[in-house]
């Protein structure tokens, strides 16, 4: 029980606190609508258990051993979201968005901003990777290992939708759109600032 107790904690520690998967579940959510927002939190949840399987297997204390591994995982996944961020930075206002629907991003493309965001996301990463080695022991059965990552997964699936449903309200996000040029600055710099002090960050690894 102290076990499943701590995954909990740390799990909900860990979705909750602001990062690049809740820049992009707003910047989807605002930009593009409630589907738009959903599908970023779907492809979050499952690029969480990628990092679940991974560690898993053994290959994640691979990584987090292996300076170097570790360190082009990071620069990619910093580079990813610089490259966003200044996508987001220079797009220009949309005022002909139709807020009675979706439509400017993919159902595909929702879902990969999400997962890629999420499975390049060092952070996401390494708290996996010490939920299983400091707080799962050796002894754990496989399925409640398995559980503990379907549980992480979902954690991020609830919030992060929820975020979507949040900030892809019609009224908030009328108001949103209003003022959307300053908002894509924001949102833009927010994922760059991210990028670079991910990959300026010397590796714990």
């Amino acid at each position: 029980m102290g076990q499943l107790i701590a995954v909990a904690v740390i799990t909900v520690l860990a979705v909750i606190s602001p990062g690049a998967d809740f820049a992009m579940t707003v910047r989807n959510s605002y930009l593009y609508g409630r589907t738009a927002g959903v599908l970023a939190a779907v492809g979050i949840s499952l690029g969480v258990l990628v990092h679940v399987t991974y560690t898993m297997l053994g290959v994640g204390l691979l990584v987090s051993r292996t300076p170097v591994l570790f360190t082009v995982m990071k620069l990619v996944g910093a580079a990813y979201l610089v490259y966003i961020g200044y996508k987001t930075f220079v797009t220009k206002a949309q005022v002909d968005i139709d807020l009675s629907g979706d439509g400017g991003l993919s159902k595909a493309g929702a879902l990969r901003t999400g997962f890629l965001t999420n499975a390049l996301n060092p952070k996401t990463m390494l708290f996996v990777l010490s939920t299983y080695t400091q707080v799962v022991s050796a002894d754990t059965p496989v399925l409640q290992q398995v559980g503990y990552g379907l549980f992480m997964s979902l954690a991020h699936l609830v919030w992060f939708a929820l975020a979507a449903l949040l900030f892809s309200n019609q009224s908030l996000r009328t108001r949103l759109l209003r003022r959307q040029t300053v908002l894509n600055k924001v949102i833009g710099t927010v994922l760059v600032g991210l990028g670079m002090v991910l990959a300026l960050t010397p590796s714990a690894a």
